[in-house]
């Protein structure tokens, strides 16, 4: 009889040992994240990395993909870093930030024919807080192709999202005078 509680007790707790087990590993992935994410501001982009790949390899979520991409873009690696963007769309399509990343590591390709696509892509992400980077963006990409009634519309909509985004403002400020 107790052998047969025991197996019960173990069936009712395994579980909940491999969900606690699963937590832990988040936790602690996120955490390691959260520490890439300072060296990297504090430009330790090597440390960066590693700490970004350890967090991938505990648990991969789309946000340290595309941090990692964006850590791989700061040594000039946008192949490496659009590919990151790429599997943290994998793991979550409805992800905005990858979009646009990858639209940023094209300009810097000089793929600006490309570039256009995935910052739309952004703008029509259900999970995207930060839509003006696109625009404003897709204002540099408008600019530097002689759009400039675009780049303004653009540089305008990043302005009306966020009013205090101070790159959209300045760019715009710059295009009109240059303009006038």
């Amino acid at each position: 009889m107790d052998a047969l509680l025991d197996v019960e007790r173990s069936a009712t707790y395994a579980p909940m040992e491999q969900q606690f087990s699963a937590h832990a590993e988040q936790t602690r992935a996120l955490e390691m994240c959260n520490q890439a994410y300072r060296l990297h501001r504090d430009g330790r982009i090597a440390e960066a990395i590693e700490l970004y790949r350890e967090s991938i390899t505990l648990h991969p979520t789309p946000e340290a993909h595309t941090f990692l991409g964006w850590a791989y873009s700061s040594l000039g690696r946008y192949r490496a870093a659009i590919a990151e963007c790429l599997r943290a769309i994998k793991l979550d399509p409805h992800y905005g930030n990858p979009y646009n990343d990858i639209g940023v590591y094209l300009m810097e390709l000089r793929r600006f024919d490309v570039a256009e696509y995935w910052f739309h892509r952004a703008l029509a992400a259900p999970r995207y807080a930060t839509p003006h980077y696109a625009h404003y963006n897709l204002g540099r990409l408008y600019e530097r192709q002689g759009d400039w009634i675009g780049a303004i519309g653009e540089y305008y909509a990043a302005l009306m999202m966020e009013p205090s985004y101070h790159p959209a403002a300045l760019a715009l400020l710059n295009l009109q005078a240059k303009l006038n």
